[in-house]
């Protein structure tokens, strides 16, 4: 932590973002200063023996008793509650230069939140960090010692981005549900960091096997999954991936499939949801849900139908102050520039919506397009079909279904089982027939500028035919 040069830099306000109060505190210990904490119960305290100095629990008292005193720094927790009192914003405002001028600190500790625009130019931001792999393995030690069972790295791995309190938690009760550290069992408590935030959704991954076609997506994916083991220190991680096509041919189902393949948890992102009615809500809503994600680590994150989710992005700045715009931005930054392991899978069916910048090279480590089934997929797809809904559709009707998706390949089956083949097929009408022209065009912009995820059909080159000619000139003869 760089807490102690902020002091010695003359530093009046910080504001140290943790769901880790306690441990944050007990974790900061700069020389020279004396440390001291508040709260609205115990009033004024030694930050690490917990004796009380003064028997102020007042917040605006707290504030007053700081400028009597010289470098000393107070850490003051769930203070944010008392920001919207016009007593406690005059108070900072008015104490800050002299605790500049007496080398005392206000640090604020808790968890992120907008602080008011009075005061927020005085407060330096400082992110206090989860614990690492070694202190989360320290825990497990004295659990594992205090029961007589051994530790387990792979299950200290699963717990990397939980706090302390949620990793000894998850450890002690992975032993009494299985007597021994599981790390299936922590990855499961871990989930409850993303239904806590509301932000986000886990989605059950399916199995690869349940994807018809698209092998070169799928191999594409298979060869990558090297570049996540632990041991790997040359491959790179990739990052995103971006499937384009049309609607109905299995690019959702193959963000889940991704999920199996990597033996990874699917995280559905939805951007849209997260939109605030706020002024910067919506900005700290992705940022919060990128946070989590990087804490959470080892998943496959999920935004589907991305072009709507950043559909009015050119006039952010004039329908809603710019708010979307900052979405975009820091969602951009955060997927270019994270070190978690996690991949990104978008979809999109209408590429023309898409910002300019979304695009541009480096964004993305592949984009693929998922075109109409070809007939070796139409059949896989009716295999799986058949399996599924035990419909009873003919191997040799892929042929008949030419232009036809997955999802209405799937929905002839269904209705076969009611109203039978024939007559389900009569009256299912494909997109390809009633969008002829917007899948033309989309067929057209990604022959240059996706890669085929479509697994293709086998092709025979037609032997040359030998040729005589039997027209023969004058001068020939």
């Amino acid at each position: 932590m760089k807490i102690t040069q902020y002091l010695k830099a003359g530093y009046p306000a910080l504001y140290i973002t943790t769901l880790e109060p306690q441990r944050a505190m007990d974790t900061i210990r700069p020389d020279g200063w004396t440390i001291c904490a508040w709260d609205c119960l115990r009033g004024i305290r030694d930050a690490h023996s917990a004796q009380v100095i003064e028997d102020i629990k007042d917040p605006l008292g707290a504030l007053q008793w700081l400028g009597t005193k010289t470098e000393t720094l107070l850490f003051v927790t769930n203070f944010h509650h008392f920001m919207g009192s016009v007593e406690i914003l005059q108070a900072i405002q008015n104490n800050i230069p002299l605790w500049k001028a007496t080398g005392s600190c206000l640090a604020l500790v808790g968890p992120p939140m907008n602080l008011p625009p009075e005061v927020a130019t005085y407060f330096t931001l400082i992110d206090f960090h989860l614990p690492g792999r070694s202190a989360l393995f320290r825990i497990q030690q004295e659990l594992a010692q205090s029961v007589g069972v051994d530790p387990c790295n792979e299950s200290v791995d699963a717990a990397l981005g939980l706090t302390e309190f949620e990793a000894e938690t998850a450890f002690a009760f992975s032993l009494v549900a299985e007597k021994r550290f599981c790390p299936e069992i922590i990855t499961q408590q871990k989930r409850q960091m993303i239904k806590r935030t509301g932000l986000m959704e886990f989605w059950p991954p399916v199995p690869v096997e349940s994807v018809g076609g698209l092998d070169q997506l799928k191999t594409y994916i298979h060869n990558r999954k090297k570049a996540f083991d632990p041991d790997n220190t040359e491959l790179p991680n990739p990052k995103a991936i971006l499937l384009v096509g049309i609607p109905g041919t299995g690019k959702s189902l193959s963000c889940k499939a991704a999920a199996s393949i990597l033996n990874w948890p699917l995280i559905r992102l939805d951007i849209s949801a997260l939109k605030g009615s706020l002024v910067g809500e919506s900005e700290r809503r992705i940022r919060q849900a990128t946070a989590t994600i990087d804490a959470f680590g080892k998943a496959v994150v999920w935004l589907d139908e991305i072009e709507k989710a950043f559909a009015g992005i050119k006039s952010s700045g004039h329908t809603d102050g710019g708010a979307l715009s900052g979405m975009f931005g820091h969602f951009l930054t955060w997927m270019q520039e994270t070190t978690s392991p996690v991949l990104v899978m978008a979809t999109a069916n209408n590429i023309s919506e898409l910002p300019p910048e979304f695009m541009r090279a480096g964004r993305f480590d592949a984009m693929f397009f998922v075109d109409l089934p070809s007939l070796a997929e139409r059949r896989e797809i009716t295999a799986i079909m058949n399996q599924r809904y035990k419909s009873e559709i003919p191997e040799d009707y892929g042929e008949r279904l030419s232009g036809w998706t997955g999802a209405e390949i799937e929905q002839l089956a269904k209705d076969s089982l009611f109203d039978g083949l024939a007559t389900a097929f009569a009256n299912i009408v494909p997109l390809s027939k009633t969008m002829k022209e917007d899948i033309t065009r989309l067929q057209d912009w990604a022959a240059a500028r996706a890669r085929k995820a479509n697994t293709q059909d086998e092709t025979t080159t037609p032997k040359p035919i030998r040729r005589i000619h039997d027209h023969v000139t004058p001068e020939q003869n």
